[in-house]
This record gives C-alpha cells, sequence and structure tokens, in this order.
C-alpha cells in the first residue's frame, strides 16, 4: 500500500485535503488492525464477571424505573385532577 502511495505524492501529504483524507484512513486502518491484533477472546471466568455485571446494572437501572414511575404515578394524578 505504501509503494502505491509513494508513487502519487499528493496523496500524501497532509496539506492537501485529498492526502489528508487518504492518510487519517490509512492510519485509522493500521491502528484498528493493530487493535483488532492485541484483542483476546474472554475466558469462561471473566465472561461471567462481565455478564454478572451487566445483569447487576440491568436490576438497578430497572428497579429505579419502577421506582420513579410508582412516585410519579400519584403525583400526576394530584397534579391532573384524577378525573
Amino acid at each position: 500500500m505504501a509503494a502505491k502511495l509513494s508513487s502519487m505524492p499528493f496523496l500524501t501529504d497532509k496539506s492537501n485535503p485529498v492526502g489528508y483524507c487518504v492518510q487519517g484512513a490509512y492510519e485509522f486502518g493500521m491502528d484498528s488492525r493493530r487493535l483488532i491484533q492485541r484483542c483476546t477472546k474472554p475466558d469462561a471466568k471473566e465472561f461471567k464477571k462481565i455478564a454478572v455485571a451487566c445483569a447487576i446494572g440491568f436490576c438497578i437501572m430497572g428497579f429505579i424505573g419502577y421506582t420513579v414511575k410508582l412516585v410519579f404515578i400519584p403525583i400526576n394524578n394530584i397534579i391532573v385532577g384524577g378525573s
């Protein structure tokens, strides 16, 4: 890829708008490739820990939503006038 880019110098010049876009895309691709190579799959213990943390978060958010709804139903009836 670098040989193709060096044959057209305007593609490697970051002061040129086309070169800026091409170099940005190239650097993003290289960074993405490096990230994918470093990533590993979680083992069973790590996966279970993440799943439990997500489940606890869902339960907490559900409880907060239920409590807010439970509190605001009577308040809304008082404001509107319970017709």
